[in-house]
């Protein structure tokens, strides 16, 4: 792995914001906005953190800030479906009570992750009257009532559309007429050089705070061109993201994020899958063969040649020199990215830094997108003071 750290923080900040364009290019002047963009919402989360926040509400705060960016497809600026309309997906996951939200194909909201963070803190307070189970999952106009119903002020789609877009929807469309006058093999190609760069961007945070608690969340427009009501990876269980505290002194926590072709990930179930293989003692093994086997090579994608996907792993345990004190904690936390994709951004945070690093990844030359991968990563010692 590379990017190696050893320091002694008081928490620590993972993120990632996840950009692919299949065979295409990504700009030097777009990659920039992509890094600034990642560097605020780890600021934003960050800031909860020094604030005595938890991984929650952290997590919610950096999500929150790369939806209000137009240079993500997350809430301001997302894709634009068949209808000319923004559908969002968005999930959260809290490693400590297990607990899941998610809404999908939401529209009318500026914030969906705010939506799902309110569906998760519902569930915690039990059941409802009657007797009834609380809904963890809602799409939809039935998403849309339910948050404006609990708070959430709605935003038209047209405050939530942008120049870029919107001329995307334009071209897209004009590209989907032409291409059913001319029926041709390399206008059906996912993977064709000439897809819009903005058609698999979702955006991701995974966290660990300081009481060694993780959680995860993902943030979508979908792709791009989508027929109305249809639902990614984003949103499913399982697939958008994952967060799990270890439940043995034995396991690792682990926090997990995906991005990419929404149904090649929920037909692996990407996120869970990553999360079980880092229970493996080397890191880096077990995800380049979950990303190999349980992905690009899965079964359930055999008639697929181009298998697009990313994700963020964070991994965390008690040192064991750390375990006999009662009060200093030691966390070892690792930290990998992973995608098939031709580029990833990511950015990444302690508490104690100043500012956030962001890094471009790439495939290695000659790779071809969809069908090789790239893996990264960091391993850092984090001190921390017990309450």
């Amino acid at each position: 792995m590379s990017g190696i750290q050893k320091n002694k923080l008081n928490a620590f900040y993972f993120l990632m914001i996840f950009t692919s364009s299949g065979a295409g290019y990504h700009s030097e002047s777009k990659a920039k906005e992509y890094k600034h963009v990642c560097k605020r919402a780890c600021q934003r989360a960050v800031d909860r953190l020094r604030a005595g926040g938890l991984a929650l509400e952290a997590v919610t705060a950096a999500l929150m800030e790369l939806e209000d960016s137009p240079f993500t497809n997350a809430g301001t600026g997302s894709n634009l479906n068949l209808s000319g309309e923004i559908e969002c997906d968005a999930s959260i996951m809290d490693g400590k009570s297990l607990n899941y939200g998610a809404v999908g194909a939401l529209s009318g909201i500026k914030n969906p992750v705010l939506v799902a963070r309110r569906l998760l803190s519902e569930t915690q307070k039990g059941k409802l009257s009657a007797g009834r189970i609380p809904p963890c999952f809602l799409v939809g106009k039935g998403a849309e009532q339910w948050a404006i119903s609990h708070g959430i002020p709605a935003c038209p789609t047209e405050k939530m559309t942008t120049k870029f877009s919107l001329s995307g929807y334009k071209r897209n469309k004009r590209k989907m007429e032409l291409a059913e006058q001319v029926e041709t093999k390399r206008k059906r190609q996912l993977c064709g050089h000439e897809n819009n760069s903005a058609c698999l961007d979702t955006v991701g945070v995974v966290v660990v705070d300081r009481e060694g608690n993780v959680a995860a969340a993902v943030s979508s427009g979908g792709l791009a061109m989508k027929h109305p009501g249809r639902v990614g990876q984003a949103a499913h269980y399982g697939c958008g993201c994952w967060a799990e505290n270890a439940r043995d002194v034995s396991l690792y926590s682990t926090a997990v994020s995906t991005s990419g072709s929404g149904e090649h990930l929920i037909r692996t179930m990407l996120a869970r899958e990553c999360s079980t293989a880092m229970q493996a003692e080397n890191t880096h093994q077990a995800l380049l063969e979950a990303m190999q086997n349980k992905f690009i090579s899965s079964p359930f994608l055999a008639g697929e040649d181009c298998v697009l996907g990313g994700v963020i792993v964070l991994r965390c345990c008690t040192c064991g020199e750390a375990q006999r004190s009662e009060d200093i904690q030691a966390l070892l936390v690792e930290f990998l990215w992973s995608h098939t994709t031709e580029s990833m951004c990511v950015g990444y945070m302690s508490a104690q830094d100043s500012k956030a690093r962001t890094h471009i990844s790439r495939l290695p030359p000659g790779a071809v997108a969809g069908q090789s991968l790239a893996i990264e990563g960091g391993v850092c010692r984090l001190g921390t003071v017990s309450d």
